[in-house]
């Protein structure tokens, strides 16, 4: 096939069209033809060995590449691709310099001098002893015997040059891999070059920063992506739903709450969610501090404790939330928009962190689901003595109130338009009746 507005065409007749009429087809033919038929012709120099005629088959480079470029651009692993093509490279090259310097050596005479290969028997052996001299010249180790003719000292002395112009090659794209693979990290994980330095400069406990340093190791550990927004940031809104949809939707559907929910609406929802780990003995949130967010529980277990940030009260698993009695709107909560309760992680928590924002946009959406977290936030604040009944029923009371008034405030409004509606009627049946009055007096 062929692309064609970046679409793969794998149309028959079309790719045929497209094949012939492109400059990589006379190449192919040219590279397949059996060239070396013409060693057969009387009169043809033939060399043992060393199939000249066959050079034509170079052309088939252009493909190799193109082939090795498709290979990068669609593997899982572009780096290892990228280090395994150099070192194909750098094998090719010594083959190919073994090859010249035997080519040399056969026509200077094999074993005149100590310089050319020796005349083994056995062609493996040859092939191995010029492959070990063209390793120790393109690597520069030296250790060659020394070149008595002049077409010794030009061959050895290119070879240096190519070594050299190979070597600064193969330390460049090295380097690129290095950087490359540290760009990738640099993007998924943060770095926790800073966070050291500045504790350092601060003159702060050793404890700490060994914390900070366990937390960036098991984001590594565990492949943790808490910069997940910065990453999808450059996709279109549609495809950073699907990519975040695939890696958070069958935990999502593990939370209780959004059990019922539609696919698609859990689709639009997860872009919402932003990925936060924490650490053991680290508190999520603490009593009496202002709610801004709540959680729901990806991975691990976090404890609620008591006033002491030990005593554990309850255990929190994987598919529970918590935080939403600070958000939400609870008639007769006394604690208000505080945190009633302190969250401790007991190990390295994954949580999904849904802000006060976005919580009241699905909240608008599905009433069904504010009742049920108004209902469970209730019955926490009941058992924790933190409902005032009475604030509760005089709530109550007060929004039945305000709803009975705004009943008869609409029913009034409906009689005043009524009324409005006769007023217009009388009011027009009038001008016309003048107008008639008018008309009969001229």
């Amino acid at each position: 096939g062929f692309l064609e507005d970046g679409i793969l065409v794998q149309d028959i007749s079309r790719t045929r069209r497209h094949y012939l009429g492109s400059w990589t087809f006379p190449c192919d033919v040219i590279a397949v033809l059996p060239t070396e038929l013409l060693c057969l012709l009387p009169g043809v120099p033939r060399v043992p060995g060393v199939p000249a005629a066959r050079v034509n088959r170079c052309l088939r480079v252009l493909r190799l590449f193109e082939a090795f470029d498709q290979c990068e651009t669609r593997t899982g692993w572009p780096n290892t691709f990228r280090m395994a093509k150099l070192m194909l490279y750098l094998l090719l090259g010594i083959h190919w310099h073994g090859c010249l310097y035997f080519a040399l050596s056969a026509h200077l005479g094999l074993g005149v001098d100590r310089w050319v290969c020796p005349s083994f028997t056995q062609l493996l052996r040859r092939y191995l002893h010029s492959f070990y001299f063209s390793t120790l010249v393109l690597a520069t180790v030296g250790d060659t015997p020394a070149p008595q003719r002049e077409e010794e000292f030009l061959f050895l002395t290119a070879g240096f040059l190519l070594a050299v112009l190979g070597f600064a090659t193969i330390t460049g794209s090295i380097s690129t891999v290095i950087v490359n693979l540290s760009a990738a990290d640099a993007a998924f994980y943060p770095d926790a070059g800073p966070v050291q330095r500045y504790l350092r400069a601060q003159g702060t406990g050793r404890q700490l920063a060994e914390r900070v340093a366990r937390w960036h190791q098991h984001l590594r550990a565990q492949r943790k992506l808490p910069a997940e927004r910065e990453v999808l940031q450059h996709l279109p809104w549609g495809l950073q739903a699907e990519v975040a949809a695939s890696v958070h939707l069958p935990a999502l559907k593990r939370v209780g709450l959004f059990r019922s929910w539609e696919h698609g609406v859990l689709r639009q929802l997860v872009l919402r969610l932003r990925p936060q780990v924490f650490g053991p003995g680290e508190f999520v949130c603490r009593r009496g501090n202002v709610g801004r967010e709540m959680y729901f529980i990806r991975e691990g277990h976090l404890a609620v404790v008591a006033e002491d940030g030990v005593t554990q009260l309850a255990v929190l698993g994987e598919g529970l939330y918590f935080g939403e009695i600070s958000l939400i709107n609870i008639k007769g909560n006394m604690a208000g928009n505080r945190r009633t309760a302190n969250i401790l992680s007991i190990g390295y928590s994954d949580l999904f962190c849904l802000s006060k924002e976005d919580l009241a946009e699905v909240l608008a959406e599905f009433p069904c689901a504010r009742a049920a977290m108004e209902a469970k936030g209730r019955e926490l604040l009941l058992r924790m003595g933190q409902l005032n009944t009475g604030a509760e029923a005089a709530a109550m009371a007060a929004e039945a109130e305000a709803e009975r008034r705004l009943q008869g405030l609409e029913v009034a409004l409906e009689g005043l338009q009524i009324r409005a509606a006769r007023l217009l009627a009388q009011l027009d049946a009038s001008v016309l009746r003048v107008a008639l009055c008018v008309q009969r007096l001229e």
